[in-house]
């Protein structure tokens, strides 16, 4: 059998992004992201993102996306990948 991806919308930032905004305005992380620090959920690192997931710790280098599923849920996904999977939907 095949199947198709649901159409669904999710939030995903570049992990350069995150890092940048994590030094120098902390305010300008999304609060989805902020939380998850205050949680111990994610950790900053000089090169990336490591974050909790139901599979254990996945690392988000700084070509990454991070990825907040439709449940709330951040994990970390390549960039090729992503952009063969999603496409932008605008701010």
């Amino acid at each position: 059998m095949k199947y198709a991806k649901l159409p669904v919308e999710i939030e995903a930032w570049p992990v350069s992004e995150l890092l940048e905004n994590a030094k120098t305005n902390w305010l300008g992380l999304p609060l989805s992201i902020r939380n998850a620090y205050d949680k111990g959920d994610i950790l900053f690192v000089n090169d990336g993102i490591n974050i909790r997931t139901l599979e254990g710790i996945m690392s988000a280098t700084y070509t990454d996306m991070v990825i907040e599923g439709v449940k709330g849920e951040l994990y970390p996904c390549k960039i090729d990948i992503f952009q063969a999977t999603y496409r932008s939907l605008g701010d």
